[in-house]
């Protein structure tokens, strides 16, 4: 069975989340876009747990089933401490095998804290390891996995508050983490280029905070196994086994808020050559610059660009299919109903966003969605369409002229 798994989403009981974000919106977006297997996301949270606990059917094998989806418990958790001399923080994303275990997990975490004031917890006396060696206490199987590693604010890398390896964010803990999530703003390649993380496994998920097909998946994990299982699905993880992971997908890395070094307030966007030698200071108003992910990829890496390990799981690179249409369509706005409209047909033609995004190939997405869109969809296949990074918290976006497609690929 192929399992299409976004393990990294959140409830409307996080800050800055849709209100839409209840089981079963989530589900009804995760259909839409093709996935079969979602993390809850907030577990934490009372509201949210108990909704999770009446609704929920325990499918054995360490996940749960509802609405005709699969779902893995999973939560967000916001961690501020100092550090050697510098406040970090850090997000790191927790799986659990069940309810059980969770109710152990919220019980031990209430006390480093107030669960009902978000669905994304923040801790200020919790550290890393500290976390590490709690979760463990509690079980075994309880996976660890930091959160979009390399972002400026939030990753474990994150050029504010983060660190320079995994093992100085966990120290003597670190044999308890076995895989990292690549985030939005840079992709596998990127990460191998530094060799202390190969022993890592690199997974994509999408951070959603909308049940639109548009960002639950965007990034996802595709995975083969007879059932599906939480313990199978760790296993997978842990030995970077490829005959069950069988692949990442990933959004371009330059449409990620953060790939660039920038500062939106000025309209500036750097690559980290011309920000470092600008020691990060903005040319416009002299504050300073917000790192981006690839100048601290380049300040961490050890290998050129183009390395790529030989155990790595593969991936493919895929935009989601609303933002495809809109850029050719030229539509400037958050949302368009004739551009969702228009999504909608290619995902009911398709069966779903993911077949069109990643299994049809050429003529036959042609007759899907038409030859300009599925140039298109080819082009962020091949990662040679042309961007404007994002950067400082404003998306990237491709740099599209509609009536000379080719001339991008």
């Amino acid at each position: 069975m192929i399992i299409y798994a976004d393990l990294h989403l959140h409830s409307k009981y996080s800050r800055a989340t849709s209100q839409s974000m209840d089981l079963e919106n989530i589900a009804f977006g995760s259909k839409l876009k093709g996935l079969n297997l979602v993390g809850t996301g907030d577990f934490t949270h009372p509201k949210w747990f108990n909704e999770l606990k009446s609704k929920l059917k325990d499918s054995e094998e360490g996940l749960y089933f509802y609405n005709g989806l699969y779902w893995m418990l999973t939560c967000e958790v916001s961690l501020m401490y100092p550090q050697d001399g510098k406040f970090r923080r850090v997000h790191h994303i927790l799986h659990a095998p069940s309810i059980e275990v969770v109710e152990q997990i919220n019980d031990a975490l209430s006390k480093y804290g107030d669960l009902s004031a978000d669905g994304r917890p923040t801790f200020t006396t919790l550290t890393s390891p500290e976390l590490v060696d709690i979760m463990g206490s509690i079980d075994k199987n309880i996976f660890i996995v930091p959160s979009h590693v390399w972002t400026t604010w939030y990753g474990i890398f994150g050029a504010f508050t983060g660190f320079d390896s995994v093992e100085e964010c966990f120290k003597e803990k670190t044999d308890r983490i076995f895989a990292l999530e690549t985030g939005l703003s840079s992709h596998p390649p990127m990460n191998w280029r530094v060799s202390s993380l190969d022993r890592f496994t690199l997974l994509s998920n999408s951070d959603s905070h909308s049940p639109l097909p548009s960002r639950l998946g965007r990034e996802l994990n595709v995975f083969d196994l007879d059932k599906p299982s939480y313990y199978k699905i760790f296993e997978a993880v842990k030995n970077k086994d490829k005959k069950r992971f069988l692949y990442t997908v990933e959004v371009p890395p330059e449409y990620g808020k953060y790939h660039y070094t920038g500062h939106r307030n000025c309209n500036v966007l750097l690559h980290p050559k011309e920000a470092m030698k600008l020691n990060n200071v903005c040319p416009v108003c002299g504050k300073n610059l917000t790192v981006g992910v690839l100048q601290r990829v380049e300040e961490l890496a050890d290998r050129e660009e183009g390395y790529q390990p030989k155990d790595a799981i593969p991936y493919k690179l895929a935009l989601p299919l609303y933002d495809v249409i809109a850029y050719l369509r030229k539509t400037n706005t958050l949302y368009s109903r004739k551009v969702e409209e228009e999504q909608l047909n290619y995902i009911k033609k398709a069966g779903s966003e993911i077949r069109v995004l990643i299994d049809l190939q050429r003529p036959t997405l042609d007759q899907v969605v038409g030859v300009e869109v599925a140039s298109l969809i080819e082009g962020f296949r091949k990662h040679s369409v042309k961007f404007e990074p994002g950067y400082d918290g404003v998306y990237g976006k491709p740099v599209l002229d509609p009536s000379r497609i080719d001339t991008y690929f």
